[in-house]
């Protein structure tokens, strides 16, 4: 079950003028379960996106990187889950090309306008033919508020959809920010989630969305790690339909454009923790402070280097307060001039080690007492300056090991 994560609510998720989806049953994988869903976007829509820097990247990856530097405008979107259409060399990309083709000969658009997205199992064949077969009944699927059912169409390993949406006043226009994520396995940064779609109605200058993109990406999905894996397939989505009728944000001063950028980010956060809220066996929710650094460079360093350890994370199943991995795990970050006397830990309210030695004051059920708890604060005070990182990851469980054992039965 997820960490605290209640399941959205369909009403709760508002539709975005200039955006509708369809969901169907396409038999990618296995029958009867929802695998194909669509986008379709209205013209003047603006796009952008970031995808995995994992240099053995999917097909749909390359070939939507190529689609968006066309700048032909994108129109539509086509994910697929149940096969990643990675490791698949030539073939693959002739498969996600054929896929887009496809889309597009049914839409009236060039195969240039379309982005392909593929989720599941690695170094399998694209079933082209089923996800063709499966596009028209998609597309007659397509309606303004099915965000819900598409937050179920993405899903892989996930136990339960992943979707939130916002709304704020701008220029005296209700703007709407709504997105989806998938993922629960193989997460780790650069991108750290497998699939994230967000979309607005909001005017906003196109010159600034790709740099909104990866803004937001950093401060949400670059933020959360499950098992320390990059996946093949990562990509990150942001849609602005520019139909919400206010004037267009041409810059992000003024309190009207923060409040917008602030939205954004939140429904962006809210996705990327439910990642690990919703982790493969996962049953604690971690968030892991650094603070007191030179840089924010080193302090991820180090929050990386506890999210990662696999012994920190046992632990935490566990709820066994063996401290001391996470130390270790600051020592191995690769801060080189580390001064161990300057570091102070702290678990919630409970303050571990000072100074680099336990705290005469730590009583180990303190830490007990934490450590059973869902949700855990690691904060390590590094003593070394004013910058600040947090990341977000989950324990490793019993059940991560059989997920992940038996993925492809």
């Amino acid at each position: 079950m997820p960490v605290n994560l209640p399941a959205p609510v369909a009403a709760d998720l508002h539709p975005v003028a200039g955006v509708r989806i369809g969901v169907t049953e396409a038999g990618v994988r296995k029958a009867n379960r929802k695998d194909l869903t669509v986008f379709l976007l209205d013209e003047g829509t603006t796009v952008a996106g970031v995808f995995t820097q994992n240099r053995f990247c999917a097909a749909p990856v390359q070939v939507g990187r190529e689609h968006l530097q066309a700048g032909k405008g994108i129109r539509a979107m086509v994910i697929n889950t149940g096969n990643a259409n990675a490791g698949t060399g030539a073939a693959g990309l002739a498969n996600a090309r054929a896929t887009c083709a496809a889309l597009g000969k049914e839409l009236g658009l060039a195969p240039e306008q379309i982005l392909p997205f593929s989720t599941g199992v690695i170094m399998e064949e694209l079933p082209v033919d089923r996800i063709v077969a499966g596009l028209p009944q998609a597309i007659a699927a397509a309606r303004a508020d099915n965000w819900a059912t598409a937050a179920e169409g993405i899903m892989t390993t996930d136990t339960q959809p992943k979707a939130y949406s916002r709304q704020l006043q701008v220029g005296g226009k209700t703007v709407t920010v709504t997105g989806i994520s998938k993922g629960a396995g193989m997460i780790r940064p650069n991108m750290a989630t497998m699939l994230g779609f967000v979309a607005t109605d909001a005017a906003i200058d196109p010159a600034l969305l790709q740099g909104l993109v990866k803004e937001l990406a950093d401060g949400s999905f670059n933020r959360v790690t499950i098992d320390g894996d990059t996946s093949t397939n990562d990509s990150f989505v942001l849609m602005a339909t520019h139909q919400a009728g206010h004037a267009p944000i041409a810059s992000w001063d003024g309190v009207e454009a923060q409040a917008l950028k602030a939205a954004l980010l939140d429904v962006a956060r809210l996705l990327a923790q439910a990642i690990v809220r919703d982790g493969e066996g996962a049953t604690k929710f971690i968030t892991v402070q650094i603070d007191g650094g030179k840089t924010e460079e080193e302090c991820r360093l180090a929050a990386y280097a506890i999210a990662h350890s696999p012994l920190v994370k046992t632990a935490f199943f566990a709820s066994d307060p063996n401290l001391g991995r996470i130390l270790a795990a600051v020592g191995y970050a690769g801060i080189t001039d580390l001064d161990q006397t300057a570091i102070d830990l702290f678990l919630d309210d409970v303050h571990v080690v000072v100074n680099g030695g336990r705290n005469p004051s730590y009583q180990e059920a303190d830490g007990q007492r934490v450590m059973k708890q869902q949700e855990i604060t690691v904060r390590v005070v590094l003593g070394r300056g004013n910058a600040s990182q947090t990341v977000w990851t989950c324990d490793f469980s019993h059940e991560y090991v059989t997920i992940n054992a038996d993925y492809r039965s």
